[in-house]
């Protein structure tokens, strides 16, 4: 019996696949990452296991059947590359290799693959197939052959056709081992034309059932002054708008939606105000989401975001800083002839439940700081960095990342304030619509004079915090406080912010009261768990009539019109080697997303044969052979693979130039992409001995060479 010992000398392709050498088992090679081509790496170590297909290209079978003249093709060049990389894999008993020679040529002649960005394995996987497949196409000269529809021939007959039609154009190892075929049925909803058509598939894309709701947890800040925070747990549609938050909000605590703004706090800030038109998708799991009760605004009436600041004295002088505190407020005001002093009573009368008041409530007897209304006529330079504060103390996702900003004495002139962020200057506007990127857990300052109204009523009794107009990060003061005598000038885009000395902080402000919050009972009922979707599932919604979209419609040939038709595939015959693509990733128009849906599949003894729809077929049961895994989010990630060896019959885990043991428990994940299955029963009696290319096995393993 051959072995691999007959090809000891092997260095024919060391020049273009550099690799170490080891005494590692035939097809247990790394694959090096070139600069992100870990989804490369993931469909080539698949591919590898596909026991059939290596034995062709190890035993050189694919020297007879290149094909340099096809058109379609690409010179026989994809399946030269495949074939070489295939022999380093199984033959050099390399611990690694190097795939830059295959990479450079896939980049050729797919140019989407050229550079260095991370792609897609299924998509590089569907590029591979297709080109082997016109590469090696035994077909010299494909015949012109007319489409022809079923007009109510026997499903065999027509099926019968449409594969012998196929194979006339197509027949390669690709064709042979891949390759099966969809029953598609096309009903017309005004005449009620039937079309039935019967097409080849090269691996099946599986819809995952996907959940049209989504629970959300948000605070609720009533403008009642003593009520608290109170956080509420809400189902809403997935892909609806932020009404629909509110109208579910409403139905939970009584207020009308009308009178509620949802936005997103990060940080002691509005990271973002959201309009109720604006989509749900934007509001991500981990954004913490407060909806507060406002008067809606008309001519008259506007809702005002108040931030909460602490000013530091640096040393003695005339310089200071502030740093943001606790949970912003947005208050209704006038719109116009605003009082400096009916904002102040405003906002101590909303701040009351956690902001104590020494003697009577009137103006006067006020204690508390020595500053009066600050003229913030600054020159404002600021820079942000981070401080770890978690909204609400324990509620939410703690948000690491404060913001404070300093500004120097600018001899009362006016200037806007300019952002000097770790990645560049910013001016406020910009600032509004991004997230603070500075590292975590450090501090920033903003040096501010502290100035009491130079012209203002130093008679009246001191307050216990000042005001400034800033930017909706809270780190720029950007203008002077618009003041016309004692009424405030103010637009809708204004933000203003409350100044605290640390001594009035620290004697009247009960931060723990502040950060105190309810549990509506919604919170206490228990959560549903995420499902498990069983393959089975997958196959079936695949095989579920729908109708078709109105930008997707068929032109039915009867009423000579484009028609929403129903449409529904069926399963005919199925291949050899089974590839299911779990369709994990979904775009529209304005949203994209990837499911991490657990999708259960079996290790072994998949049985698909109801899904079958031919009468006459065998039973369909397969057992896996490879994964294809990706971790992390949309447009990134990393790209692994699972892959049963066929010399031990063991599972082994592929990540780039890393190959290590895996357990049959291991592989069933989250991450699962795409899955290989091969199908039990399905021996070729003409095909090569295995022996001779993967390292001699025995005769015995040969026997079984497509029951793994």
């Amino acid at each position: 019996m051959a072995s691999l010992h007959r090809y000891g000398g092997y260095n024919s392709y060391s020049s273009s696949y550099n690799y170490r050498e080891s005494q590692s088992q035939p097809g247990l090679c790394g694959l090096s990452n070139l600069g992100n081509t870990c989804f490369m790496n993931s469909a080539l170590q698949c591919l590898s296991n596909v026991s059939p297909l290596t034995e062709y290209f190890l035993t050189d079978q694919y020297e007879a059947e290149i094909n340099r003249e096809n058109p379609l093709g690409m010179r026989g060049e994809i399946a030269e590359a495949y074939a070489d990389l295939v022999k380093q894999m199984w033959m050099s008993r390399s611990s690694y290799v190097a795939p830059r020679t295959f990479k450079t040529q896939v980049g050729r002649f797919a140019p989407q693959f050229s550079g260095y960005q991370q792609q897609d394995s299924q998509e590089l996987l569907a590029f591979l197939l297709d080109g082997l497949h016109e590469d090696l196409n035994r077909v010299k000269k494909k015949p012109y052959l007319a489409l022809r529809d079923a007009e109510g021939r026997p499903d065999d007959i027509v099926a019968k056709e449409a594969w012998t039609n196929h194979r006339l154009r197509n027949d390669s190892i690709i064709v042979d081992i891949f390759h099966g075929l969809f029953k598609s049925t096309l009903v017309c909803p005004e005449c009620s034309k039937v079309s039935v058509t019967f097409d080849p598939f090269c691996y099946l894309t599986l819809p995952l059932p996907m959940k049209k709701d989504r629970t959300m947890e948000v605070f609720l800040v009533r403008s009642d002054p003593q009520s608290r925070p109170t956080q509420y747990r809400v189902v809403v549609p997935k892909l609806g708008p932020v009404m629909d938050l509110c109208s579910a909000l409403s139905r939970l605590c009584g207020i009308p939606p009308e009178k509620m703004v949802v936005a997103d706090v990060y940080n002691h800030r509005f990271h973002k105000i959201y309009r109720r038109d604006d989509a749900l998708t934007q509001i991500m799991d981990k954004d913490d989401i407060f909806v507060y009760e406002v008067q809606e605004e008309d001519s008259e009436r506007m809702n005002l975001p108040v931030y909460f600041r602490e000013r530091h004295s640096k040393h003695v002088g005339s310089s200071s800083s502030t740093l943001l505190f606790g949970q912003p407020l947005l208050i209704s005001v006038p719109r116009h002839n605003l009082l400096a002093d009916v904002l102040y009573d405003k906002i101590l009368e909303r701040i009351g439940r956690y902001v104590k008041q020494q003697h009577s409530p009137n103006s006067e007897s006020r204690a508390s700081a020595s500053a009066t209304l600050s003229s913030c006529s600054q020159a404002p330079e600021c820079s942000t960095s981070s401080t770890t504060n978690a909204s609400l103390g324990a509620c939410g996702s703690p948000r690491s990342d404060g913001a404070s900003c300093s500004a120097s004495s600018s001899n009362g002139s006016n200037h806007s304030g300019t952002c000097n962020e770790a990645n560049g200057l910013c001016d406020e506007e910009a600032m509004d619509h991004q997230v603070s990127p500075e590292p975590e857990n450090g501090q920033s300052e903003e040096e501010e004079e502290s100035s009491d109204l130079e012209n203002g009523s130093k008679g009246d009794a001191a307050k216990l915090f000042t005001f400034s107009i800033v930017n909706s990060y809270g780190t720029v003061n950007i203008s002077p406080l618009p003041c016309n005598g004692n009424v405030l000038k103010l637009n809708p885009h204004s933000t203003v912010a409350i100044d605290w000395d640390t001594e009035s902080k620290k004697q009247f402000y009960d931060e723990q009261e502040a950060e105190a919050y309810e549990k509506h009972e919604s919170m206490l009922q228990p959560q549903k768990k995420k499902t498990t979707v069983a393959l089975q599932e997958c196959i079936e919604l695949f095989t579920t009539m729908e109708t078709l979209g109105e930008h997707d419609p068929w032109y039915c040939p009867t009423c000579k019109k484009h028609q929403q038709a129903t449409k529904k595939f069926d399963l005919w015959s199925l291949p050899r080697i089974l590839v299911v693509h779990l369709k994990r990733f979904s775009y529209n128009r304005c949203w994209r997303d990837k499911l991490d849906t657990l999708v259960d599949f079996p290790i072994r003894d998949l049985n698909v044969s109801e899904f079958v729809s031919d009468p006459k077929a065998g039973p369909y049961i397969y057992d896996l052979i490879a994964v294809s895994n990706h971790y992390g989010g949309m447009g990134g990630g990393h790209y692994t693979a699972y892959g049963k060896n066929k010399m031990d019959e063991k599972w082994y885990y592929f990540d780039d130039s890393s190959v290590s043991s895996a357990s049959e428990d291991q592989i069933v994940t989250k991450a699962a992409y795409v899955l290989f299955y091969q199908r039990r029963d399905e021996e070729s009696p003409s095909k090569p001995e295995p022996s001779a290319s993967l390292g001699g096995a025995t005769e015995a393993a040969d026997d079984h060479m497509d029951t793994n």
